[in-house]
């Protein structure tokens, strides 16, 4: 199992494609883990160096004692795998959570990046934090079952829960989700009191590309249009039929935006 020590933490990563070829770094969302990019790894491992990541107390990354796990270490963690692989300058990708992660990273280091993609994202301290704490509380007590479905809702939209030939890749995610377990409260915890990165973002020179999904119900597209409006370089894609997830639920569509991206900063 391919794991590697940074920033007092062990990460579990896949790392897929040419090792002198352009390096993409692929942060997932909370609830989630590296294969949300099973699409993007498969589509672009041929001409990039794909580089997919468990984040620390998630998939099969090592645990911790923290009493929850914040945004800004999660950073620090993304920071030091950049450099420990000696990767940078690279493209950083985060879907929700990893979004999070690459506002950050944009921001603090942007010599370690080539360009920045922010999906189902927000710069924004959690709008919906009276709504999202009585969850978190309960998983911490309960874990995910009693709540897979609020959970289901939150990460996907309402076409991708709709759509027949998702069927299959529903369930499978539906029951990862189950199997977390209580832990995953700390994550999430640290989700919703993470700090605001707008203020630190107006200054960014880092390219960004930040997509949308039309469905989003965590984060709807007025939280793109944010980070777009704040960053000195960013453009904005609006996902139809996307939800939260939006790199899995319309992967053909984000990877022609990606790959349009990546070859126009690489």
């Amino acid at each position: 199992m391919p794991t590697i020590d940074v920033n007092g933490t062990s990460l579990y990563y896949q790392d897929q494609g040419p090792k002198d070829a352009p390096a993409l770094i692929m942060s997932h969302s909370l609830f989630f883990d590296h294969r949300m990019f099973d699409h993007q790894a498969e589509a672009f491992s041929d001409r990039f160096r794909v580089i997919r990541y468990d984040d620390r107390d998630q998939g099969m990354s090592a645990s911790s004692d923290l009493p929850l796990v914040d945004m800004d270490t999660l950073t620090d963690d993304a920071i030091a795998l950049i450099e420990k692989l000696g990767v940078g300058p690279c493209f950083f990708a985060g879907n929700s959570m990893g979004g999070f992660i690459a506002l950050r990273l944009a921001a603090r280091r942007p010599d370690l990046l080539k360009g920045c993609i922010v999906l189902g994202s927000s710069a924004e301290e959690e709008l919906k934090f009276e709504d999202f704490q009585p969850l978190v509380e309960g998983l911490r007590v309960r874990g995910t079952e009693p709540f897979i479905e609020q959970l289901m809702y939150i990460m996907f939209g309402d076409d991708y829960l709709a759509d027949p030939a998702k069927t299959e890749e529903r369930e499978i995610w539906y029951q990862r989700m189950l199997n977390l377990g209580s832990g995953i409260a700390r994550s999430a915890d640290g989700v919703i009191r993470r700090k605001e990165v707008i203020s630190e973002i107006r200054n960014c020179v880092v390219p960004l590309l930040v997509l949308a999904g039309e469905q989003d119900h965590a984060y709807p597209p007025e939280r793109s249009e944010k980070i777009a409006e704040a960053a000195c370089n960013a453009s904005l894609v609006v996902i139809p039929g996307a939800g939260h997830s939006v790199s899995l639920e319309r992967y053909e569509e984000v990877n022609q935006h990606l790959l349009k991206f990546m070859e126009r900063y690489g």
